[in-house]
C-alpha cells in the first residue's frame, strides 16, 4: 500500500533528511587516505547522537541477510556496489567510495547516498560518478504528479545506458516514510508511462546504482551483505529522498 504524506509529514521527513545530509557531509570530510571504514561509521554515529536521531540501518535484517546489519553506515569501496559493511579497512589513494546512510527522527526516515574518490581520482571514476548524479537528477526531474513510476525508471536508465554502464540487477529505489522501505518499488530502468501513478504526498528514495563494466550482474561477498560487481569493475551509488508535491519534486536530503 502506498501512503500519501501530509505537508506536515513531509516537513518532518525533511528534518530527518537534513540529519542524513549532515552525516554524509561529515563522512565525506572525514574520509581520506588511511582513514578506516569503522572510523567513518563512528563519525555518522556522532551525528545521529547530536541530532537525537536513530539509525534504520543498525540491526536491519531483510530476508536475504544472514545477520542483522552491524553499522549505521553502508561503505562500499571500488567494486562494491551497495550494502558494504564497515570494517577496519583503511582507505587508499584512488579508492572509489559509495556511502549510504539513513536516519530516523520523530518517527520519520530519511535515506541518501553519495559516491566520491579518496585522493587522486581516475578520470574513469569521475565520469562514472558524474553519470550517476546525472541519472539521479533525471529521475528527480521525472518525479512529478501525473507521471508514473516508469517515467522515473526510464529517465534514470536512459542516462545510465547511454553512457555504457550496467545497472545493478534487481535493486532500485523505494517508497519511504515511517519505515525505510515502503511501497512502491522504483526500478532504475523501465518503460515510460507504465507503473504506479505519481501523486502529491508520495515520498520516494531514488537511487541509481551504476556498474562501470557495462554488465548488470553481481556477486555476494562472504559477509552476506556486500554486493560486488561480477566482473570486478568499479561502481557508484547515489540517492536522495524526494517528495512529490503540487509544486514539483522536493529533495528532502539535499546537502
Amino acid at each position: 500500500m502506498v501512503e500519501l504524506k501530509t505537508d506536515a509529514s513531509i516537513d518532518a521527513m525533511h528534518r530527518a533528511g537534513q540529519v542524513v545530509a549532515r552525516a554524509l557531509t561529515a563522512v565525506r570530510e572525514a574520509a581520506g587516505v588511511g582513514v578506516s571504514l569503522l572510523e567513518l561509521d563512528a563519525v555518522a554515529r556522532e551525528v545521529l547522537r547530536e541530532a537525537g536521531a536513530s539509525s534504520p540501518f543498525l540491526g536491519y535484517r531483510p530476508s536475504f541477510a544472514p545477520t542483522p546489519f552491524p553499522a549505521v553506515l553502508c561503505t562500499s569501496v571500488n567494486d562494491a556496489v551497495v550494502h558494504g559493511v564497515p570494517t577496519g579497512y583503511r582507505l587508499r589513494d584512488g579508492d572509489l567510495v559509495s556511502v549510504d546512510f539513513g536516519a530516523e527522527l520523530d518517527g520519520w526516515v530519511g535515506d541518501s547516498a553519495i559516491s566520491f574518490v579518496v585522493g587522486r581520482p581516475r578520470p574513469a571514476d569521475l565520469r562514472l560518478i558524474e553519470t550517476a548524479e546525472r541519472a539521479l537528477a533525471a529521475g528527480i526531474e521525472a518525479a512529478v504528479a501525473g507521471n508514473r513510476i516508469g517515467d522515473i525508471a526510464h529517465a534514470i536508465g536512459t542516462v545510465c545506458r547511454a553512457a555504457g554502464y550496467g545497472i545493478l540487477d534487481g535493486f532500485g529505489g523505494h517508497g519511504i516514510g515511517r519505515r525505510m522501505h515502503e511501497d512502491p518499488d522504483v526500478p532504475n530502468e523501465g518503460r515510460p508511462g507504465r507503473g504506479f501513478p505519481l501523486r502529491p504526498g508520495m515520498v520516494l528514495a531514488l537511487e541509481p546504482m551504476l556498474l562501470a563494466g557495462g554488465t548488470d550482474g553481481y556477486r555476494v561477498a562472504p559477509d552476506g551483505w556486500t554486493l560486488r560487481t561480477r566482473d570486478g569493475s568499479r561502481a557508484a551509488h547515489v540517492e536522495h529522498t524526494v517528495a512529490i508535491t503540487q509544486a514539483g519534486p522536493r529533495i528532502l536530503t539535499e546537502r
